[in-house]
């Protein structure tokens, strides 16, 4: 995997590396968060790192390799990119006043592709909210979204001119300055292609939007920053009833909590004792894998980290009170926990040697069962209303 994307971006970047660059892989996000290659926190967001000056690609498995692959193609871009800054025959290629969407979105670029239904997501939000960015404002990665909206630009970039385009930029930007690269390369200047990208973004978009019912009409917004929420609201889960949600936000500065909100006006009427500062565990793992209720709305089970290590826990919602977590020997990784209808067994998708395969848990006895083993993703377990079968996401097709 790493030799097939390390020919892909040699063709695409006109350049090899004088020695081999270190991989560092560990078996799971948890593991990787341990990590004594940096000093730098490791949030759950990060799903890999490249050092600037010894270049080495640290990250863990993801429970697809799809996702591993694209991962692995991220950081090598970076590898590639540092590495012209350090190559004293890469003619004076300077980083450091490289515009993180370039930097960011060049790696996204070519390790996805241009079709990314992710990155597509956004860029209809922002033709929706008329919100598309200028030259300037995509410099700004706290209202620009540097991953996304740079990957956008450059496929914009590279459908017109080539792919060797989005190269060369990068490499005179980092020898004369963007607005001088722009010039030399395009002919343009960086505010004239910027609105082009943008107007071809809205010509692309906004006929899809005609005659769809916009989504502030769609539903009542309960949890947002003015009402009850934080300014990350993600993982939401409905009660059986209906008649709350529970959701992780950041309501709190500089820390994300699980909370318990009423479904229909945002009250928030539970909330979980702050990560990191409960007995119970260190961390929410929210960033993919949303909290599954118990069929009487009494409890929640979601993903936690306790050291070092994944577990599934229990909350009791009504009494505010962790009942009791489960570990499992051999899982390094769980995901995606699924209550039966029947409140007796949890479904999760666990990960053992880089490999995901869906268990179950017997909550009265604590055993588990492997349902699936082979070398596919299988993700997302949800239970039949019968509880005798499971549908689940896998890349098996």
């Amino acid at each position: 995997m790493a030799e097939r994307w390390y020919e892909r971006h040699t063709e695409i970047f006109l350049h090899r590396f004088d020695e081999k660059k270190p991989i560092i892989f560990y078996a799971n996000d948890a593991d990787f968060q341990q990590t004594n290659v940096t000093q730098a926190p490791l949030g759950p967001g990060t799903g890999g790192f490249t050092e600037p000056l010894r270049e080495r690609v640290v990250m863990p498995l993801s429970p697809s390799y799809g996702e591993t692959s694209h991962v692995l193609g991220h950081e090598l871009v970076h590898s590639f990119q540092y590495d012209l800054g350090l190559n004293a025959d890469s003619l004076g290629v300077s980083l450091q006043d490289l515009p993180t969407w370039l930097v960011e979105g060049m790696a996204e670029y070519l390790s996805v592709g241009r079709q990314s239904p992710h990155t597509a997501m956004w860029m209809r939000d922002a033709v929706r909210r008329d919100d598309m960015p200028s030259f300037e404002d995509l410099a700004n990665p706290r209202e620009y979204f540097p991953y996304r909206y740079g990957q956008a630009y450059l496929a914009y970039i590279g459908g017109k001119y080539g792919d060797q385009s989005v190269t060369d930029l990068f490499k005179r930007g980092g020898q004369v300055g963007l607005d001088s690269a722009y010039v030399e390369l395009f002919g343009v200047s960086p505010d004239s292609l910027t609105k082009e990208w943008a107007e071809a973004t809205r010509d692309a978009y906004l006929p899809l939007m005609e005659g769809r019912t916009p989504p502030d009409s769609a539903g009542q917004n309960v949890l947002a920053p003015e009402t009850n929420g934080g300014r990350v609201n993600i993982s939401p889960s409905l009660s059986p009833d209906g008649r709350y949600v529970a959701f992780i936000s950041e309501r709190e500065l500089f820390s994300f909590n699980l909370y318990v909100a009423d479904a229909r006006t945002g009250e928030v009427i539970a909330e979980l004792d702050r990560a990191g500062t409960t007995t119970h565990f260190n961390a929410l793992r929210f960033m993919s894998s949303a909290g599954t209720w118990s069929p009487d709305g009494r409890r929640l089970a979601f993903v936690s980290f306790e050291d070092g290590d994944n577990q599934i826990t229990i909350w009791n919602v009504l009494d505010e009170e962790i009942e009791r977590s489960f570990s499992v020997e051999g899982v390094t990784s769980m995901k995606n926990p699924a209550w039966s209808p029947d409140g007796s067994r949890l479904a999760f998708a666990g990960t053992n040697g880089g490999i995901s395969d869906l268990y179950v848990l017997d909550l009265e006895t604590g055993s588990v069962r492997q349902l699936t083993n082979d070398r596919y993703a299988d993700l997302q377990p949800s239970w039949a209303p019968d509880g005798e079968t499971l549908a689940f996401t896998t890349d098996r097709a």
